[in-house]
């Protein structure tokens, strides 16, 4: 199943939240009319049914209401789900050498999969081994660690688990587990409201004549608060065990070992705390989006595959006998994820990275769209080659939230000096006369970056730039903008670069408007595809003839037994910004189409240039299609 067929999976699996939703409400209101009539079975049925009425529009107004407040709560998208738990955020430039090795595990299979770094929390107080990934589209995703994955967990076992919780952010779990939070939450009101009922004044009065009406109320409440659990656990059950099978194997493929997920299932399974969540309430509340079960629950309200049956299928010559073992052997002395790495070769320096190639390399047309929004282990080790080779000065400055900023700006600095002064006076008006400063002696510093580890960096400093005040966004979009245009021209990195940028912005400030699918055929969008594919062609050839067939190929996969010539816009930039919004509301199938025509379009010489490789990665970013690096 690839990244296309997953989305379409993932939207069916929302149709079918809604509806079990939908029918969960109706049986709450049935109930909850069933037991109103039964309290008032001998009052006229005037007053019954004046009853029925005004309980079931309370009812649903608490439905509605605990729903709408809590989707609002979680509007900001995952850091918002991370700190309703009590999550920590973790430093990006950290040297605690537990947290350093998360971000940098974190840092590589960011850079491999080709989304943006997501921001990261721990929960500090939780023994148990557990992770959520949340959030509504890569950009505002944030990632969560128990203090207890950091402390029993090698590096291998930990990067397992972080596959797993990547898999969700890849395959549209996010957006799902997110909204199952918010729908919920209204269900689950029913039985606080009514508890509250009791507490202060449902049985005061002892007029029960034709019953006290606040205890009809707390008593529904109540009752209908132990229906919503019910139905609320079924609903967690029934969207979370399939995608919880899927996490797994998906994480064996983006790191093509078993060792490490089943080594961190079998911790899981061995230790005392398990995988459990101390706090029950944060728990309860994230139950679905866990690694392993946060609380011990019944089969019938299991968000997880039974653990045994998890490690076994990962490794088939498992024994459920050797949990015995492992109980023993924790019991008397519990594992330490750090001294495992150091005995295992896996912790010290990183060794020394291959020198990269910025020529152009072979490209096998018929593979780069299924890699599109997933993750092969070649894709992981390339991932890890580039992070190691980005500039130690680079890396720091990328993950610091005072210096993100100005080390975007001097990435495009010019060098004329004319250019440069230009560009610094819209820096000094836009984002301050300090961030001018930094970025000017920044730019002097600084070593030229491979053009191939440009795009990584900027997906680093993604983290450090989503959590700045909106006012100051909107300025470093502005700015960015501004800078790239003021030599009268933009190159294909600076349009790259400020285009990814300003598309992680915008996703982390509408997180959930800019999360829906879209719905739109090709033959709507063909104005704006066939821009984008007269850039694809101009950017990677420079003879109007190799480009016009480049063209060619790529529109024959698009729109099959179509014509249409080859005239790119005289404006090539703004064309394509005309067409962004267009283009991100295809529907799955068409962008698959898309970014198959690209690449025949690219492949039609044969290789692929750097300058392909970031404006297809841009795109398929832009377009919500995460692209791993094509070239390491």
């Amino acid at each position: 199943m690839d990244f296309f067929e997953r989305q379409r999976a993932a939207r069916s699996t929302s149709v079918r939240l809604v509806l079990l939703f939908t029918l969960a409400v109706i049986s709450i209101v049935v109930i909850n009319d069933v037991i109103v009539a039964i309290l008032f079975r001998d009052a006229p049925t005037a007053t019954i049914v004046g009853w029925l009425i005004a309980v079931t529009i309370i009812t649903l107004l608490i439905i509605g209401g605990g729903t709408a407040s809590k989707m609002v709560a979680l509007r900001a998208g995952g850091a918002a789900v991370a700190q309703s738990v009590g999550a920590t955020a973790v430093d990006p430039s950290t040297s605690d050498p537990r947290l350093r090795r998360f971000v940098n595990v974190v840092e590589e299979m960011s850079i491999a999969s080709g989304v943006p770094m997501p921001r990261l929390f721990v929960l500090d107080q939780e023994p148990g081994i557990n992770a959520f990934a949340a959030g509504y589209t890569p950009a505002d995703a944030a990632v969560t660690v128990t203090s207890g994955a950091l402390d029993r967990l090698n590096r291998d076992e930990l990067q397992g688990v972080i596959g797993h919780e990547f898999s969700h952010v890849l395959n549209g779990d996010m957006r799902l587990n997110v909204r199952l939070i918010g729908l919920l939450n209204g269900i689950l009101l029913l039985g606080l409201i009514g508890l509250r009922f009791l507490q202060f004044g449902g049985g005061r009065s002892r007029d029960s004549k034709n019953g006290n009406p606040l205890l009809v109320i707390a008593i529904a409440m109540v009752v209908l608060g132990f229906v919503g659990q019910f139905f609320a656990g079924l609903i967690k059950a029934a969207v979370g065990r399939q995608r919880e099978w899927l996490a797994d194997a998906s994480s064996v493929q983006f790191t093509r070992q078993t060792t490490g997920l089943v080594g961190a299932l079998k911790k899981i399974a061995g230790l005392p705390a398990g995988s459990t969540l101390s706090d029950r309430h944060g728990a309860k509340q994230v139950s679905h989006m866990l690694f392993g079960e946060g609380s011990r629950l019944s089969s019938l309200y299991a968000t997880h595959p039974p653990l045994d049956k998890r490690i076994a299928a990962l490794d088939p010559t498992f024994d459920p006998k050797e949990v015995a073992r492992l109980r023993e052997e924790y019991a008397a002395q519990q594992p330490d994820g750090m001294a495992e790495d150091a005995t295992m070769g896996l912790s010290g320096p990183a060794p020394p990275p291959t020198p990269g190639r910025a020529e152009s390399t072979h490209v096998d047309p018929t593979q780069i769209s299924s890699r599109v929004g997933t993750l092969t282990a070649d894709d992981l080790a390339r991932g890890v080659a580039l992070s190691q080779r980005i500039p130690a000065d680079y890396r720091t400055l990328a993950s610091e939230q005072s210096n993100a900023v100005p080390l975007l700006v001097a990435m495009v600095i010019d060098e004329r000096p004319d250019v440069r002064d230009r560009q610094l006076h819209a820096v000094t008006t836009r984002l301050g006369a300090r961030t001018a400063v930094t970025a000017a002696r920044l730019a002097d510093q600084l070593t030229r970056l491979d053009p191939i580890l440009r795009l990584p960096v900027v997906a680093l400093a993604t983290p450090s730039l989503v959590a700045r005040p909106q006012p100051e966004r909107d300025a470093l979009i502005a700015a960015l903008d501004e800078l790239a245009r003021a030599d009268s021209s933009i190159t294909v990195f600076e349009y790259c670069m400020t285009r990814l940028i300003g598309s992680y912005l915008l996703d982390a400030t509408s997180p959930r408007r800019r999360s829906r699918p879209g719905r739109a055929s090709a033959t709507a969008m063909q104005d704006a595809a066939l821009n984008l594919l007269s850039a694809i062609a101009a950017a990677g050839n420079a003879d109007r003839t190799a480009a016009e067939r480049a063209f060619r190929t790529g529109l024959a996969k698009l729109l099959p037994g179509s014509s249409a010539a080859y005239n790119p816009a005289t404006e090539m930039w703004r064309a394509l910004d005309a067409g962004w919004d267009a283009l991100d509301s295809l529907n799955e199938q068409n962008k698959q189409v898309l970014v198959e025509s690209l690449v025949a379009a690219i492949a039609d010489d044969g290789v692929i240039t750097p300058a392909e490789a970031e404006l297809l990665r841009t795109t398929c970013g832009l377009v919500h299609c995460p692209l791993p690096p094509l070239i390491a």
